[in-house]
């Protein structure tokens, strides 16, 4: 799973950075061997005025199916990214079972994953 963390408006930290990754690796861990790629978009809507407006825009791309795509928008950018990470993996999932009950109600065998 290859991770592209992208900002706009500010700059990307080592603490943003590693926090990031880390809480991606940890929502998406189940499922990594279907993702191709995580694009995170950062952004600070409002810059230096402050208000809820940390933004955290989150694209996974998967062979065979369209995006996921979740966003989050929070006064503190940390939580945003922990938000659209657990909304990401649990979108993905079920995505991913609804794909596999589709297969299986059909007779088809269910889609191979990338690792196979």
């Amino acid at each position: 799973m290859q991770i592209d963390i992208q900002t706009r408006n500010f700059a990307l930290t080592d603490a943003i950075r590693s926090h990031s990754r880390r809480r991606l690796r940890f929502a998406l861990s189940s499922y990594s061997d279907r993702i191709q790629r995580v694009v995170m978009r950062l952004s600070d809507i409002n810059g230096p005025r402050g208000g809820a407006d940390k933004c955290c825009h989150l694209q996974l791309v998967l062979p065979g199916l369209s995006d996921v795509v979740v966003e989050d928008i929070e006064a503190d950018l940390y939580l945003a990214i922990d938000r659209a990470a657990d909304r990401a993996g649990r979108t993905l999932g079920r995505r991913l079972a609804r794909q596999r009950d589709r297969a299986r109600s059909s007779g088809r065998p269910p889609a191979m994953s990338v690792a196979d």
